[in-house]
């Protein structure tokens, strides 16, 4: 049994390939886990637990299935999904982590992150973070119109991909400056996050490791961790060959 590591799946609804790739995950290799983490955007947007897309129903069942049956799923808010509430965790049975979060992961202390407050030189963005994060705002988007509200997430979500397009890679990666940071203020030799879509294990210079999980694209990506320690694999869809660690 092994303790298993997702982020940024970015679920759409039912018509995209990735909720179904998500939801085979689910029932082939989560069912068997001693614990499921999913450290930021499972979805694309999550507009508040009042406004639950009707194509988001098929993932929220699996995951009550999935709790269901007794396997532990820990959700950590991300920067598309970050208005997932109380409402969420009781319809699906997930527990709702803060970010950042450390855990005991086979007797080594862990330290668990979305990933977007490492790219601290993207200053546009962590202004437009503090912002959107702050209750105020959130109690204010709240009250919007289901419509208003829509039109939000698509501006938002347009803005994201322009802004990838111009921005260079340093920008859009961890600072390592910052890393240290918060290694050293949790009293961690180990990290793992996703936010950054650069799936990969990095053994650092003074030991410490940071484990980064792959965004679910033209693969999934998961990491399996157990008492001999942790593997990055992808999963793949139906045709496309076994899984390969990476």
């Amino acid at each position: 049994m092994a303790t298993l590591f997702v982020s940024d799946l970015h679920l759409q609804g039912e018509q995209t390939p990735a909720d179904g790739l998500f939801r085979r995950f689910l029932t082939e290799q989560a069912i068997s886990a001693e614990a499921l983490y999913i450290l930021g955007d499972l979805f694309e947007a999550w507009l508040g637990d009042d406004l639950v897309l009707p194509e988001y129903q098929g993932i929220l069942d699996a995951l009550q299935v999935l709790t269901a049956s007794g396997v532990p799923v820990f959700v950590m808010h991300g920067n598309r999904d970050f208005l997932l509430g109380a409402n969420f965790a009781q319809r699906t049975g997930c527990t709702l982590l803060p970010d950042p979060t450390v855990i005991d992961l086979y007797g080594r202390p862990t330290l668990l992150m979305h990933g977007d407050l490492l790219c601290s030189d993207d200053l546009p963005y962590q202004q437009m973070r503090r912002q959107i994060r702050d209750p105020q705002w959130i109690n204010g988007f709240l009250t919007k119109t289901p419509a208003e509200r829509i039109a939000f997430a698509r501006q938002l979500r347009n803005t994201s991909k322009e802004e990838v397009g111009r921005k260079s890679d340093y920008l859009m990666d961890v600072n390592d400056a910052t890393l240290a940071v918060y290694l050293q203020q949790y009293c961690v030799g180990r990290i793992i996050h996703g936010h950054t879509h650069r799936p990969a294990l990095h053994n650092l210079a003074d030991g410490s490791q940071r484990l980064v999980l792959g965004a679910w694209e033209e693969h999934g990506s998961v990491l399996y961790c157990d008492n001999g320690g942790c593997r990055l694999e992808e999963y793949r869809y139906e045709g496309q060959g076994t899984r390969g660690e990476v």
